[in-house]
């Protein structure tokens, strides 16, 4: 087990200002694997202080030096893939291949997306006879969940560092050990001290400090819609900048043309990837009418394919869920959705079969959900998948909007330009086109209660920016 006792404040490793401790279990094993502390008010304030002294130097830095400083960045995460890997699969039960794929790979492809940004964006224009000046918000606090806990630092700290910012990161308290190799590689990298602060602890504590801190003049949360409007009203009511990455029910539109295996296959795994535990999974799956039978067919032979396992496993496809009140969050949602009528095809609230210990739930698909099914319309977080019928292309139209949230989901067809065109459409922040692959340079966020803001590429570098006009 490892036992760390320390805060990454103003570029040195210093004991917490408190004796709380924060346990981190595998959710594998339900075993203990480490132990960081649970900072206080007091810890944020130092973090904070050291932040607000680095600023000048930091924002007065030359974009091409703030450049490299995080290509160093990335580099020395590269150096740690396989240690980030392992740590996140230990502390969220993601399967060691999505680990190694995602967890691990992502931010190390964002960074150097960062690393070039800082160097090539113009941080001044020309408009007409005024010059127009693109400078750093200030000092960011920057609160990351669990679900993909590298990604969605690297999703921050990336474009504030390479804005001009100096932040303090409060990671989520199930996965605070790979933010601690973010630190590390922080160090590594040679970036000033006081540029970035990590102080790891609870959300109701050190994250409400943060929050709330007259010190901080921007805060940037991703984590549920619940928790995310009390982080808008503190930040609204202190006139500070904030953006949200919150919830979502995307929707996955299979239109008549397109190739039905392929479009239902992909969307199952869709789900299934992370357990479920992704914000822009297409847990909604809308086909025609016609069509609609096969495809129930097709979703539960393909979810039955996700066998629980141990992470660790090269085979296994599906991990546990990061703790037991997220399990049994997901499995509630799946009795619901038995007692509201839908019609259970795979999967089920009961523990899967040989699994002895471990957070698991079963890869789970309903047929028969309607509109206003709780399960049709909330949030599960889970390897819980919704097949909806629709009667024509108006039908999957309204029935895909009528959600309050709109973060991602995807449409496909046979022609590209009536993919396309149903797209535009949908009152959603991102829309992939026939299976269409991630891209780090597109902006990520939401309509509706899915946020406020993007991140990720040129637009994410410019939510922690701000503007100055000299007038001639």
């Amino acid at each position: 087990m490892q036992a760390h006792n320390g805060m990454y404040i103003d570029g040195d490793w210093r004991p917490a200002a408190g004796d709380g401790t924060i346990e981190v279990v595998n959710p594998a094993t339900e075993e203990i694997i480490g132990t960081v502390p649970a900072g206080t008010a007091e810890d944020v304030d130092a973090a904070v202080a050291a932040a607000r002294a680095a600023l000048p130097g930091w924002a007065a830095t030359e974009p091409a030096e703030r450049a490299a400083r995080i290509g160093a960045l990335r580099d020395a995460l590269a150096a740690r893939r396989e240690t980030i890997a392992a740590t996140v699969t230990a502390e969220l039960g993601a399967p060691l291949s999505f680990s190694e794929a995602v967890h691990a790979g992502l931010p190390i492809t964002v960074a150097g997306t960062y690393a070039t940004l800082a160097a090539e964006h113009s941080f001044e224009e020309k408009l007409g006879t005024s010059r127009v000046l693109h400078e750093p918000v200030g000092v960011v606090g920057a609160i990351t969940p669990w679900n993909y806990p590298l990604h969605q630092i690297v999703a921050k700290a990336a474009p504030a560092l390479a804005a001009g910012c100096t932040m303090v990161l409060k990671p989520a308290e199930d996965t605070p050990l790979v933010a601690r190799l973010f630190a590390e590689a922080v160090a590594e990298a040679g970036l000033p001290a006081g540029v970035f602060n990590l102080v790891t602890g609870v959300g109701p504590v050190a994250g409400q400090a943060l929050a709330e801190h007259e010190g901080v003049d921007m805060v940037s949360f991703t984590g549920s819609t619940a928790v995310g409007r009390r982080i808008g009203a503190i930040a609204g009511g202190a006139i500070k900048r904030v953006a949200l990455e919150l919830g979502g029910k995307s929707a996955n539109v299979v239109l008549p043309s397109a190739d039905l295996v392929k479009a239902v296959k992909i969307g199952v795994g869709n789900v299934m990837a992370n357990a479920g535990q992704t914000c822009s999974a297409w847990t909604r799956m809308l086909v025609h009418a016609d069509r609609y039978d096969e495809a129930v067919e097709i979703a539960a032979a393909a979810a039955a394919k996700y066998v629980p396992g141990d992470p660790t496993d090269p085979a296994t496809r599906l991990g546990p869920l990061v703790n037991a009140a997220q399990r049994e969050r997901v499995t509630g949602y799946i009795r619901t959705g038995i007692s509201e009528g839908a019609d259970l095809v795979a999967g089920g609230p009961d523990a899967p079969e040989g699994v002895e210990r471990g957070y698991y739930v079963r890869p789970t698909v309903f047929a028969g959900v309607t509109p206003e099914m709780t399960i049709a319309r909330e949030e599960i977080f889970g390897p819980v998948l919704s097949v909806m019928r629709y009667e024509d292309v108006e039908d999957a139209v309204r029935i895909a909007n009528d959600s309050s949230y709109g973060l991602a989901g995807a449409v496909w067809a046979a022609d590209e330009a009536e993919a396309v065109a149903f797209a535009r459409r949908l009152q959603t922040g991102q829309v992939d086109v026939n299976g269409g692959r991630f891209n780090p340079l597109a902006p990520f966020g939401g309509y509706k209660r899915s946020g406020v803001g993007r991140e990720l590429g040129p637009h994410g570098l410019t939510e922690y920016l701000q503007t100055k006009s000299l007038q001639f």
